[in-house]
């Protein structure tokens, strides 16, 4: 039996020890996490940011589903397309969920390190309405030999709408499948204002150089850039310093329907061309602000820059920092006025999370989300190349590169 003075202590003990757990338990429930009780699992959120009536309603609709859908349902998938659900509640096109098969396809898109992968070589970008567009066919492609042109609006795959879906990524995925078999892309071709069924086989594609040069009207390195994949900015500087070698007195870089890629690419292409200075900035949401700088050497020849509705992204670093250093003119139409900066985390089951993390800014302080970048000298292709590829239009009847040519020659 205790003593008084043991009772009280006891007594001391248990009330500090049920304090200790209930504010432990609070802690939890407050700043969020995940608890565990009795063998089940418990979501928490802080409650100072999400309204109990919406956690209540999350819970029934869960049950709703467990209970009153016709068949079993595995709750994991509940919970994955929650995470997805996150994602597109931001109304943000560019931040996305993306499951292990996307990952991995997102993954080898950015790094680039396959030799060849299955599909039908087709690069797609989203219109300023969110329309899946296409861009130049690869060249020997299945999409080339099909018919598909640039300029076509994809609306459905397989006979599923993808009008909804607002990720490039995702829609290049569900393109691609296992080698020899079909898929039908419905696609609208606005010249003929109707919508047709193609079907491509899919076959193995050698990944593309997405750089080519030449010498062209004597003296004019010509190099044409159609996305920012990993390398890219190496590469330019070898074939860039090759034409120099060959007598190159001028420049024309080409970043037409070039839709964006690797920041770091961009950075370190544009390094090689702009004189001390800021290449580009970021800020986030706190206004922190990260600031890429170029060095001293600089490229000590005329440049001029074609751009066109679906110069985009990295694209955008790039003629935006050549026209605020005056280094570059820039000649077409106005670019297509993506702004913001992603950046990719990647979960230990294979999927990931692709988020929007900032906005980027060219050397003067503008940002060019939504608005696009003019270019210095405006100049439109005739109309009866709108549906073509610009590597396939004549040269002569290229006004955009013609002018810059006229440009580059007067300097």
């Amino acid at each position: 039996m205790l003593n008084m003075k043991d009772q009280e202590t006891k007594r001391l003990f248990s009330v500090i020890t049920m304090t200790a757990i209930v504010c432990f338990t609070i802690s939890i429930l407050v700043y969020g996490g995940l608890m565990y009780f009795n063998g089940s699992y418990s979501l928490t959120f802080n409650k100072k940011s999400v309204d109990r009536s919406t956690i209540l309603k999350f819970n029934e609709a869960r049950s709703i589903l467990q209970k009153a859908y016709y068949e079993n349902v595995d709750t994991n998938k509940l919970v994955e397309g929650a995470i997805s659900g996150m994602a597109d509640s931001l109304n943000d096109p560019y931040t996305v969920y993306y499951n292990k098969e996307q990952m991995k396809w997102f993954t080898g898109l950015q790094n680039n390190t396959e030799n060849e992968y299955v599909g039908v070589g087709l690069p797609i970008v989203l219109d300023k309405n969110g329309v899946v567009t296409v861009l130049e066919p690869y060249d020997n492609s299945p999409a080339k030999a099909a018919g598909i042109k640039q300029g076509d609006k994809i609306l459905k795959i397989d006979g599923k709408d993808i009008t909804g879906i607002k990720d490039e990524t995702l829609i290049a995925s569900m393109i691609k499948g296992p080698e020899n078999t079909e898929t039908v892309l419905t696609i609208l071709r606005e010249s003929e204002s109707s919508t047709k069924d193609i079907t491509v086989m899919r076959k193995k594609i050698k990944a593309l150089v997405n750089i080519r040069s030449e010498m062209i009207n004597g003296n004019i390195a010509y190099i044409k850039l159609k996305m920012f994949d990993k390398n890219i900015s190496k590469n330019f500087i070898s074939q860039l310093n090759t034409l120099v070698k060959q007598g190159a007195k001028g420049l024309i870089i080409d970043v037409r329907d070039n839709p964006g890629g690797l920041y770091d690419e961009v950075v370190s292409l544009a390094d090689r061309l702009l004189p001390e200075g800021t290449i580009v900035f970021t800020k986030d949401k706190n206004g922190k602000k990260n600031v890429q700088p170029s060095d001293a050497t600089e490229l000590n020849m005329p440049i001029a820059v074609l751009t066109n509705g679906n110069s985009a992204s990295a694209s955008e670093i790039l003629a935006g920092a050549l026209k605020d250093f005056k280094k570059g003119t820039l000649i077409g139409t106005k670019t297509f006025g993506k702004g913001l900066v992603q950046t990719t985390y990647s979960f230990k089951d294979g999927t990931g999370l692709k988020v929007t993390i900032a906005r980027y800014y060219t050397p003067s302080g503008v940002c060019i989300q939504g608005q696009g970048i003019k270019p210095d000298i405006e100049i439109k292709l005739p109309d009866k190349y709108k549906d073509t590829d610009v590597a396939a239009i004549p040269r002569e009847d290229d006004l955009q590169l013609q002018k810059a040519i006229e440009v580059i020659s007067q300097k």
